[in-house]
Parts: structure tokens; C-alpha cells; sequence
């Protein structure tokens, strides 16, 4: 039986052949196998010849592999020259102006913040706003989630859609919404005049009026994350609890609230950094004894005589909002999180044992999907009302018109703003994700050094508050610059563009990674096998499998860009002014206030527009996959 042949050996009836065999054995397959286990090498193994020394061709990922790529050198050029251009230039020729203004060190402008008392308040105003939101939003935030996905309240998917309106509009749409409310000639502020003419018409201003709307305003991020978060506690633990007579308070706060708790932090981080950086709600609701750090940076940043404290105030945003991440990175790595199951039951909505508590959560689920709903239900009616019956605070059946509408979308003048607002957040959309998928791919596959860094780079603007990276361009590109061809591009429409492809950079780079890197890596393996070319495998390989999530980046892209402001405001061209900085324009006084129900139709476009786009990304996805889900279950 030993000497029995091995079918799969080669019959060989010449004995000369046979012994030359014996002494110059057949190489196994394994010994084309080299570096890491299937990764074959090139070279062929001549039979009866010994294999010489191999070309060192580099580690897959290395940077010496990376660079045999075509693809990978085009596309490592540009993204190099673009963040050397748009990403770090700006930034360092920011700190140049505040801390190098003649060429030489100086710290005037530290001495001249520090001597300005409005300065000085502003930022107190700043870190309180920021402190006070930190406490509101997670109240109102990890109450909602509860009562729509932890415990049983009647009606929970209405209350859902109701605290879920901040989806679908938000920033200087939300704040002029709640000016033209509740603001000095806001509908409601008109009507209780006409009831009580001595009543203060500022009563919706100042630190109260910002606290109120950013704490509902802000309440997304618990929508979206800590919705999810919760949906992690295995409730195999709460029936355990509950056989050993912990209370439903007891249950909460032991098992479920420390489940959320890495996600709780992280909202409460990112809570505080929108307080920080709060523009349009100071700016719209402040009035003069409520105004934050962004606002003035938009005043100081006018002249060039104050245009140093401005920088440096958008400095210590940048610092405070790098220094918080830098926190919140610590605790995430110090911390120990665990799940009580590796595979854990779904978790079931809890009924409120007691009744007067159940009462009580009930009344304020209900107050609070109220104060939610107002404003959007308001916004849509006053869409289709005359100006002067707002003015008035006095609403008919003969005060409802579609002129509103007739005029936006046949008056050019009207319809401008928005038109040039879905142009920049379509070109943004477009030219991030089509830029950053060649860019996603090369950082997914080479993972050495250089990549690192690049990678590294092109997250400043996530670390950064939009008013720097808005500030820096503004004082980077006011003269001619080789990197740019010595073009000015301060004062051109060019300038808002790249701002929009800056600041969505980060977050389209991490999604679109996560989408690669969910393609298996033997599909590439076989095209690469077939004879493709890098190019060719990933335009008709890869680009087909992630374009589902690129499109629903460009979506959401798209969507946060509608409405913006806070980069608009410092970069847009006159002739070119977007829908942001129009909203806000109406909402300056008194003698502006006629071209209110044009807001309102452009808040009502914006809407539908918004919540169209976070159907096709949230919505339809979980819809179709839900009857394919019920019929593996009955399977």
C-alpha cells in the first residue's frame, strides 16, 4: 500500500524521466506562496531548475505596492494637493494673521481680546449656552427616545413623527420660523398685542428664546443614535431583573441607561460642541443681551482693524472643539462597556406599572409632541396667508391666497435664492462623493503610513468649527496664490463651493470607507484573475456594490447643505446669494418682514424636499427589507 502511485501524479513511462523526477522533485503549490497566505507571486518555478532570488515587490498595502498603482498615484496627487491647498493652508495662514501680522510673533491680538468686555462676554455666553444645552437636550433627548422605543405609550408612532420634525428642517429655517412666531412682530406676539397692547414684544429673546429652540432643535442626534443604541439591551436581563423584584426606575437606571451610556456621552459631546458654535439662534433670537462667540466673529471679521480678534476667537472654537473630541476619544478607549449576551434578545417595550406615573409621562409625551408639532403645522398654514393678516395676528378665511406660491416660482427674483442653494448642494454632493470614492478606496486598501496621514488630514474640518474653516478661507485666498493657479478667490462663487466640499469631507469619507470595506476582497481577487484593470475592476466591481451608500450620502449631503448659513455667510458672492442668507435677511426688523410668507414657502419647499430625501434613505430601505425579514421569520 506504501508503494502504491498517488493517482494525482503525472503517468511517466520513461525511466530516465522517473529518476530525474526523483531527484529533482515536483515544487508543491505551496511554494509559490509567499508573504501573506494567498498572495501568489508571478514568478514561475521552472521544473528542474532552483528558484532564484525574488524581486521584493512590497507588502500588500505597503507603500511601495501602493505605487505601482496608476489609479492610486493620480488619485494620491490630488487629494495631497487638495488638502495642502483647502485644508491646511487656510488654517495656517490664519494663525499667520492673528499671531505673525507684521512677520514677526505678536500677541496683540490676544491683548485686544482680552481688553474687549463684549469679546470677553460673548464667549462666557458661548461656554454657558453650551453648558445648559449639554443638561436640556439630554433631558428632552433620552426622554423621547424612551417613550416611542422603550416603553408602552399609546399613540408612540405619532409621537415619533411629531418629535421627528427636526429631520426635516433646521438651522436658520427653524430659528426664523420661531421668530416669525413667537419673535417681536411674530403671529402669536401680534395676537396677544392686540390683547394686551402693554405686553413686552421681546419676551421671546435673550438666553431663553436660544435655550428653547436649540434644546428642540437639537434633539437628532438622540433620534437617530441613541434610538439604535437601545435597541442593544438584551432583554433577557430586564425579565431577569424582573424575576428578581427590581423595580421598572431600578431597571432603567441599572441595566438600560448603562447599556446607552457610550452613545449618551457621545451625543452630550457633540450637544456641546453645537452650543459652542451656535450662529443662527443667537444671531435670530439673541437680541442684544444674548449674543455668542460666532455672531461677533461674523461682525468683527468686516474690518481689518478688528479682523485679528475675530480669527483668534474662531482659534479658541477650534481648540475648545479639538480638545473636547480629544476627551471624548479617552473615554471611549478608557472606558469598559459590555453587553450582557453576545446575542441578545430583542428588546420588548415596558408597560408603566405605576399609574399616576403613567399619566404623568403621558401628559408630557403629549406637551412636548405639541411644542414639536407647532411650528411646522404653523409654517405650512401661514404659507398660504397673506403678509398683513400675520402682521395683524389676525387670521380669516379670506386671508388664505396661493399668491405666495405663484410669485416664488414666477418671479425670478424670488425663486433665485433657492435655485442657487440647490445648485452649490448638488455640485457639493456630487463632486465629494465622486471624489472620495477613488479616495475611500485607496485608504481602505493601503493601510502604511502615508495613508494614515492623508486620512488624518482630511478630518481638520470635522475637528474644526465652520465658522474657521470659513474664516480661513476668507483670509487665505484674498491675494494670489501659486497653489491655485495665482488666482483670487476670495469674493468669487468658487470660494462657497469648496467650503461645502471641506466640510462634508469628513463625514462622507468614513461612511463610503465602511462601504468598501464590507465588499469582499474575492471579487477583486477574481477580476484582477480574468485579466481586468485596477480602473476597470473598480468601475464595474466595486462602484456597483457601494453606489447604494453613495447615494444615500449625496442625499443627506445634499440635504444639510439646502438651508446652510454659517458658511454662506462669509463666502457667498452678491449675485449669487443662497437661500440661508435670504431667510435671514428677512427676518431684520420690521420693514423686511414683507417678504415673510416668501420664507415660508421656501421653509415649505425645503421640507417636502428634505423629507422626500430621508424617505429614500431611511425609510424605503427599512420598508423593503421589512416583508423580506417576516418571511424568513415564518420559514
Amino acid at each position: 500500500m506504501s508503494n502504491a502511485q498517488d493517482p494525482r501524479e503525472p503517468q511517466n513511462p520513461q525511466g530516465s524521466r522517473n529518476a530525474q523526477s526523483s531527484q529533482n522533485p515536483v515544487v508543491p503549490p505551496s511554494a509559490a506562496v509567499t508573504g501573506e497566505a494567498g498572495s501568489l507571486t508571478t514568478q514561475a518555478v521552472v521544473e528542474g531548475q532552483t528558484a532564484g532570488p525574488r524581486p521584493r515587490r512590497g507588502r500588500p498595502g505597503s507603500i511601495r505596492a501602493m505605487l505601482r498603482s496608476p489609479l492610486a498615484w493620480v488619485t494620491g496627487i490630488v487629494v495631497v494637493w487638495f488638502a495642502a491647498a483647502f485644508l491646511v493652508l487656510p488654517n495656517a495662514a490664519l494663525l499667520g494673521v492673528t499671531f505673525f501680522p507684521d512677520g514677526q510673533f505678536s500677541i496683540r491680538a490676544v491683548e485686544k481680546l482680552f481688553g474687549s468686555e463684549r469679546a470677553l462676554k460673548t464667549l462666557g455666553n458661548s461656554f454657558l449656552l453650551a453648558i445648559t444645552l449639554s443638561v436640556t437636550v439630554n433631558v428632552v433627548g433620552v426622554f423621547i427616545v424612551l417613550v416611542t422605543k422603550y416603553f408602552q405609550v399609546r399613540g408612540a408612532r405619532v409621537l415619533w413623527l411629531g418629535y421627528a420634525t427636526t429631520l426635516i428642517y433646521g438651522g436658520i429655517v427653524l430659528a426664523a420660523g420661531y421668530n416669525f412666531i413667537y419673535g417681536r412682530f411674530g403671529f402669536f406676539t401680534n395676537m396677544m398685542v392686540n390683547w394686551w397692547p402693554d405686553m413686552d414684544r421681546d419676551w421671546f429673546s435673550g438666553y431663553f428664546a436660544v435655550v428653547f429652540v436649540m434644546t428642540f432643535a437639537t434633539t437628532t442626534n438622540h433620534m437617530l443614535f441613541l434610538s439604535s443604541s437601545l435597541g442593544k439591551v438584551d432583554y433577557a436581563s430586564i425579565e431577569a431583573a424582573k424575576l428578581m423584584g427590581a423595580s421598572t426606575w431600578t431597571i432603567l437606571r441599572r441595566i438600560v441607561l448603562p447599556v446607552m451610556k457610550p452613545m449618551l456621552f457621545a451625543v452630550t459631546v457633540l450637544t456641546f460642541l453645537i452650543g459652542l458654535g451656535a450662529l443662527t439662534a443667537p444671531l435670530v433670537l439673541g437680541g442684544p443681551d444674548f449674543q455668542t462667540v460666532a455672531p461677533l466673529i461674523i461682525d468683527l471679521s468686516r474690518s481689518p482693524i478688528t479682523r485679528d480678534i475675530a480669527a483668534l476667537l474662531a482659534i479658541v472654537l477650534g481648540i475648545a472643539t479639538i480638545i473636547l473630541l480629544a476627551i471624548m476619544n479617552r473615554f471611549e478607549k478608557s472606558g469598559v462597556y459590555f453587553s450582557v449576551a453576545k446575542v441578545a434578545t430583542p428588546i420588548q417595550k415596558q408597560r408603566i406599572r405605576n399609574p399616576f406615573a403613567n399619566i404623568a409621562v403621558h401628559v408630557v409625551a403629549y406637551l412636548l409632541w405639541v411644542i414639536y408639532l407647532i411650528p411646522v403645522v404653523l409654517i405650512v398654514i401661514f404659507s398660504f396667508v397673506d403678509a398683513r393678516s400675520i402682521l395683524a395676528g389676525s387670521i380669516t378665511l379670506d386671508s388664505f391666497t396661493l399668491d405666495n406660491y405663484i410669485t416664488v416660482f414666477s418671479s425670478a427674483s424670488a425663486i433665485r435664492p433657492f435655485i442657487v442653494s440647490v445648485v452649490y448642494s448638488a455640485l457639493a454632493s456630487l463632486i465629494v462623493v465622486g471624489g472620495l470614492l477613488f479616495v475611500a478606496r485607496m485608504l481602505q486598501k493601503h493601510r502604511n503610513l502615508l495613508t494614515t496621514a492623508i486620512e488624518y488630514v482630511l478630518h481638520i474640518p470635522w475637528i474644526l468649527p465652520i465658522v474657521l474653516i470659513a474664516l480661513a478661507l476668507v483670509t487665505a485666498f484674498d491675494k494670489p496664490l501659486p497653489i491655485v493657479g495665482g488666482f483670487v478667490l476670495t469674493g468669487t462663487p468658487i470660494l462657497l463651493l469648496i467650503a461645502y466640499i471641506s466640510v462634508k469631507i469628513p463625514f462622507t469619507l468614513r461612511l463610503l470607507k465602511a462601504g468598501f470595506a464590507s465588499v469582499p476582497d474575492s471579487l477583486e481577487d477574481a477580476s484582477r484573475i480574468l485579466g481586468a484593470k485596477s480602473l476597470t475592476t473598480f468601475r464595474r466591481v466595486l462602484i456597483p456594490l457601494v453606489l447604494p451608500t453613495a447615494a444615500a450620502i449625496t442625499a443627506l449631503n445634499f440635504n444639510s447643505l439646502l438651508d446652510d448659513y454659517d458658511a454662506a455667510i462669509f463666502l457667498y458672492h452678491p449675485l449669487y446669494k443662497p437661500l440661508g442668507v435670504a431667510i435671514q435677511e428677512s427676518t431684520r426688523g420690521e420693514n423686511n418682514l414683507d417678504a415673510m410668507p416668501i420664507t415660508f414657502v421656501y421653509t415649505v419647499l425645503l421640507m417636502i424636499i428634505m423629507g422626500v430625501t430621508m424617505y429614500l434613505v431611511y425609510g424605503r430601505g427599512s420598508r423593503a427589507g421589512a416583508p423580506r425579514k417576516a418571511r424568513k421569520a415564518r420559514a
